[in-house]
């Protein structure tokens, strides 16, 4: 599933930046995929005699596919992926509503990538899964459970800086 990107804030290049080091103050290196799209009505800027810079440009990203996303888990689907995994399991309870989770949401993710092939990151939907939520005792969100062997061996409440996971990662890995 790709998200949807609704604001890109860039500052524009200082006027004495080249055009090509100008791009390079942006940042666009940083972000794989981005586009600029011009405004629609290029063409009749062009046949214009002003010489200003084209309003209504548009940044639009065509690497969506190449997102990683920390998978769900629901009921259906705990027993296999957390209990039965063979690997140390994260999982993070959550709610699309809940703004602490919007801020460790990319510590999440790119925990997932720092740990491939040694640790298993899932998400738990509290508003769509509230037994596995309550099965486990949450009562606050975020909520970072760490399981080994099936069983819950950790947990970290609340949006925590991402030196406190790996410390509790590290002691089952």
């Amino acid at each position: 599933m790709a998200a949807l990107l609704e604001t890109l804030i860039v500052p524009r290049p200082s006027a004495s930046l080249s055009p090509v080091a100008g791009s390079r103050a942006l940042g666009f290196s940083e972000f794989r995929g981005l586009k600029i799209q011009p405004p629609r009505s290029l063409s009749k800027l062009r046949s214009s005699s002003k010489l200003t810079r084209p309003r209504g440009t548009r940044i639009f990203c065509e690497a969506q596919e190449t997102a990683t996303e920390v998978p769900a888990v629901t009921d259906s689907t705990w027993q296999s992926y957390v209990v039965e995994s063979t690997l140390p399991v994260l999982v993070e309870f959550w709610a699309p509503w809940c703004g602490p989770c919007r801020m460790i949401d990319p510590v999440i993710d790119k925990l997932s990538k720092t740990y491939a092939g040694k640790l298993k990151c899932y998400k738990v939907n509290t508003d769509t899964c509230p037994t596995i939520a309550t099965q486990y005792g949450i009562r606050s969100i975020p909520t970072v459970l760490i399981f080994n062997n099936g069983e819950k061996k950790e947990a970290v409440i609340g949006a925590v800086p991402e030196s406190t996971l790996i410390t509790s990662i590290e002691k089952f890995l």
